[in-house]
């Protein structure tokens, strides 16, 4: 039998832990999804295909299982869901004059489903109904147009690699495009994660619907999709690239992966170096003529990487530095055979020496302001041990009290699980509490201790993308601790995209979503304002790397106390006077040398502008048909 777990809803879910639970006399097609299902003719007996069901919502109104385990039914408050859509969706359709199925397929579609689920699960998104109706309503709700937004955490991949993949799958969610990618269940909903169903009983509810079902072929991560997601479909004004140097080498017949031994073997492994991180910041900011793009540089730490962290400063000069504790990044000595291995922010004889090297070189900072911003990835690390070498925060205090000119920006403020966050939200339901507010691994932790560190801020990549969309009640919490213990200018938003596609999407979430009032009076969590938004957003990151904005709080009080009098000015002036378009002919201006070190194939973009073809058509309707199996028969 399989191991049976209480779903959020009540209703046992069943996980088969072998396929060889079918019987011999099966009938299942070779190769065909009953094939491919881990249940049992009888449970097979009781469910249907996913894309069968009449009723296509932009949200699931039920769990859609992939087949690994048997789905739950429908549970009372998702039928009250979809009948609520359903009523929302036939008198909305009638007065604009188009089918259902076309207006679920629209922005309108989507408003219906977040004004059915505030009125079932109580109000996490802040939509109109008027937005059914009007796609100029959504405009009043959504993002303003002279928003500053500050992308803190992005990624792309050089070509001649594919990483990535298991990332877009999860926002993509179950269909032909993960199925072909070989993810025929959520890579993420299993052990060592809490595996189960999300809040609105999902076990694999997409993130980003607007994604569809565009091939998930690895090449949506490279130049071009970056540029396009980045800069023409989103409201970004400002992103930083990031690289990760979180290599593992397998050498040549062996079945095993192992730690780099040299920055040489890592670099050569990683989806993106220093180098071509810095070449993509140039070539954007000389295209557009302004500073649209950031560059981090790798931080390599241990007495063997010192030489190369003064080449990157050298060669590169990058704008912040961004390191993984649970990267075999630090070379701990001057063995040329000993591997690299992980480490922790207060090693005084591993970090504090690459820490050094990067306090020598303060020069930096006339042309680069965030040069002493350390910006660090913590947790997504779900299971044994809970160490910091793997995210806990334990080692935030004693480096963010010896080096007090260093900006520390952790990454994921910690989340502990890793892109499913079930086991956050029992932790949430179980009662435990920490310092009088539920205590969610290690995120609660990371807050309390930081709070009195005013050097260091929580950063919300993939913390945020992985929980407002399956798990609202998580973020609900996530949110108001930072800004209970943090405040509202101790927070900065990363999108972690194009892992989960353009960015526009959390964009459009963050600024709608609200705290419910009876989260935020029970647990007395600060309001989530419209300034508050404004700050996460965008406008804290510009104080960290001291960007214009357009704001009277550009210029520096102390060497432009003269120029008072034309703070005004200043507030008014439009953002797009600051920050110049990319030009939309980019890709055609992409130099050959740019190509080369991107290791693009053949020095041809054509396949790319084909496939970015496919995708603009694509977009034009969404398309809300799932996969997979639904609950019909008790």
């Amino acid at each position: 039998m399989g191991k049976e777990l209480k779903s959020s809803f009540g209703a046992p879910v069943v996980f088969t832990n072998k396929k060889s639970q079918i019987p011999e006399s099966s009938t299942r097609a070779p190769g065909s999804r009953e094939d491919d299902a881990w249940l049992s003719d009888e449970q097979l007996a009781k469910c249907a295909p996913a894309e069968t069901e009449e009723f296509p919502s932009p949200v699931p109104t039920r769990m859609v299982s992939n087949g690994e385990y048997m789905p739950i039914a429908q549970t009372e408050k998702q039928k009250r869901v979809e009948a609520r859509i359903k009523e929302l969706a036939n008198s909305a359709a009638k007065k604009l004059g188009i089918s259902r199925r076309k207006f679920l397929t629209t922005s309108g579609g989507m408003a219906a489903c977040f004004v059915a689920m505030n009125e079932v699960y109580g109000k996490f998104f802040d939509v109109d109904p008027v937005e059914m109706f009007e796609p100029a309503a959504s405009a009043t709700k959504g993002p303003p147009e002279d928003l500053f937004v500050f992308d803190d955490q992005t990624h792309m991949v050089r070509s001649s690699m594919r990483q990535g993949r298991s990332l877009r799958a999860i926002a993509q969610g179950p269909g032909a495009a993960s199925f072909n990618a070989g993810f025929l269940i959520n890579p993420f909903n299993a052990p060592p994660n809490v595996p189960g169903v999300d809040e609105f009983g999902g076990a694999w509810t997409p993130w980003n619907p607007a994604l569809g079902q565009i091939p998930n072929t690895g090449i949506e991560f490279n130049l071009v999709k970056y540029i396009q997601g980045f800069f023409f479909d989103s409201q970004v004004t400002v992103s930083i690239l990031s690289n990760a140097n979180n290599a593992v080498i397998r050498d040549p017949g062996s079945p095993t992966t192992r730690p780099p031994r040299n920055v040489a073997e890592s670099l050569a492994n990683e989806i993106l170096t220093g180098e071509q991180t810095a070449a993509v910041r140039d070539f954007v900011n000389q295209l557009s003529g302004s500073t649209r793009m950031l560059a981090h540089g790798q931080l390599y730490t241990g007495i063997g990487n010192l030489d190369f962290m003064q080449f990157q400063i050298d060669a590169f000069h990058p704008d912040s530095w961004k390191g993984y504790n649970i990267a075999v990044a630090a070379k701990v000595d001057n063995d040329p055979t000993s591997f690299m291995r992980q480490w922790r922010l207060d090693d005084e004889k591993v970090a504090y020496p690459s820490y050094e090297v990067i306090a020598r070189n303060k020069q930096e900072l006339k042309k680069h302001p965030g040069f002493f911003n350390i910006c660090v990835h913590k947790g997504l690390a779900p299971g044994p041990p809970v160490v910091p070498e793997r995210g806990f925060p334990t080692d935030i205090p004693k480096a963010a009290t010896d080096w007090p000119q260093f900006n520390f920006i952790i990454y994921h403020s910690c989340i502990q699980p890793s892109f499913w966050d079930l086991q956050s939200l029992q932790e949430i339901r179980s009662g435990v509490l920490r310092e009088g507010v539920p205590d969610i691994s290690w995120t609660t932790q990371f807050a309390q201790l930081a709070a009195p560190l005013r050097n260091v801020y929580g950063e919300i990549g993939t913390t945020f993308a992985s929980s407002v969309v399956t798990f609202p009640t998580v973020w609900a919490h996530i949110i108001g601790q930072l800004l209970k213990y943090l405040g509202d200018e101790r927070i900065v938003f990363g999108s972690d995209s194009l892992w989960y596609g353009n960015p526009q999407w959390q964009i459009e979430a963050f600024w709608r979503f609200e705290i419910p009032d009876a989260i935020a009076d029970r647990w007395d969590y600060p309001e989530l304002d419209k300034e508050a938004k404004r700050n996460i957003l965008g406008l804290n990151s510009a104080r960290l790397y001291k960007l214009r904005t357009g704001r009277g709080e550009d210029e520096d009080e102390h060497e432009h106390e003269h120029e008072h009098e034309h703070e005004h000015e200043h507030e008014h002036e439009r953002l797009s006077s600051i920050y110049k378009p990319v030009p939309a002919n980019f890709e055609s201006r992409i130099p050959n040398r740019l190509k080369t070190l991107l290791e693009f194939p053949g020095f041809t973009s054509d396949n790319l502008s084909k496939i970015r073809s496919e995708y603009l058509a694509m977009g034009k309707q969404l398309d809300n048909t799932r996969y997979g199996w639904i609950r019909t028969r008790v």
